[in-house]
């Protein structure tokens, strides 16, 4: 008897325990919390394809599976909060989010000095600048037909290029080289004489009188007269030539000349200025002289007749006057130099010469 009733109390003791097990599981099963568990929301992002290297194909992704499945339980889907519910506050961050600027908002009141602009307002011209006037606008125009330009005043100039003296064996002398204009701009009358004195007896001098028209920047057309002196008696030309600066700054003179019964003549100067300094200049000079047909009695053969090569160093008092100091050499070709020789002169000459340079 006592045997039953024990075994009956174990056996309402396993029931009461085996019930209370199964209650107890029931109730932790729906009481558990599943965001303690740290399982990652279930995503929709695929794995990037895989490919096999023996067949090419791609390999697909592993789909996400049940965390609960096999538990037996049904638990219900959470909701995963959007971007915009996340409270960021909650998580730790503690940051602030940027504001993105809206169009109601007032820039007027914010401080601007505190950001660093530190702006500063236009400062406004105290006179102001005034209209346009008719009378400004007469004064802009450009002259009338009637209005004269500068170019057509008159004006002048006179070069004594070269008066000097030397002293050699034949003799002293003294020779001038001078030239001139008068007009416009455009439109010259020109003078020009060239001429040698040995022992008081003039050997050669020469005038020429041209009309001068400028047919481009720095360069004029010549033609005129020329008039010979000596030697040999005076003869009379026309002459037709060119005049002007040549590029890398030398001086040219170019002319041409028809004479009495047939003769010709062409004479080629050339000449350039080195400025040493201010007012130091170094001038080497060369002219030529051609004629076409022989003649004796002044002294001249046809062709290349003389050349002459000049050296000189002057020092400019001021710009209107300027003394200088050089050498010289003349030379005479072909015919001329047998004429001379058969006068008993030299067909060569080599002097030092000495004088100066003068302009108005």
């Amino acid at each position: 008897m006592k045997a039953s009733n024990r075994s009956r109390k174990n056996l309402i003791s396993l029931c009461l325990a085996t019930g209370l097990s199964l209650g107890t599981g029931q109730v932790l099963a729906q009481e558990m919390d599943h965001s303690q568990m740290q399982i990652a929301p279930e995503t929709s992002v695929p794995a990037a394809p895989k490919t096999d290297a023996t067949e090419e194909k791609p390999i697909p992704a592993p789909t996400s599976t049940d965390p609960h499945a096999g538990h037996g339980v049904t638990m219900p889907k959470q909701k995963v909060p959007t971007t915009q519910q996340v409270d960021h506050a909650a998580m730790g961050h503690d940051m602030p989010m940027p504001v993105a600027p809206t169009e109601s908002t007032d820039h007027s009141k914010m401080d601007h000095s505190a950001m660093g602009h530190d702006t500063k307002p236009v400062a406004q011209p105290r006179t102001p600048i005034p209209a346009v006037t008719d009378a400004d606008r007469a004064a802009a125009a450009p002259p009338s037909d009637g209005h004269p330009a500068h170019d057509n005043s008159i004006h002048h100039y006179l070069l004594l290029d070269r008066l000097e003296g030397w002293d050699a064996d034949p003799g002293a002398g003294t020779a001038w080289a001078m030239q001139g204009w008068l007009g416009t701009d455009l439109d010259r009358l020109w003078l020009r004489s060239e001429g040698e004195r040995v022992d008081g007896r003039t050997e050669s001098a020469d005038l020429e009188v041209l009309y001068g028209r400028s047919v481009a920047p720095w360069w004029d057309v010549v033609a005129g007269v020329r008039h010979d002196f000596n030697p040999g008696g005076s003869q009379d030309f026309a002459a037709i030539g060119v005049m002007g600066l040549a590029p890398y700054m030398f001086e040219v003179q170019a002319t041409a000349y028809i004479g009495q019964a047939g003769q010709t003549a062409a004479r080629i100067e050339v000449e350039y200025e080195m400025l040493l300094t201010n007012r130091l200049i170094l001038q080497p000079v060369v002219e030529v002289d051609f004629y076409g047909r022989n003649d004796e009695r002044r002294g001249i053969g046809s062709g290349l007749s003389t050349a002459e090569a000049g050296l000189r160093l002057r020092y400019e008092i001021t710009r209107q006057f300027a003394p200088y100091v050089g050498i010289v050499r003349e030379q005479a070709f072909g015919r001329t130099a047998d004429l001379r020789q058969a006068e008993g002169e030299d067909s060569n000459d080599t002097r030092v010469i000495a004088g100066f340079r003068i302009w108005f």
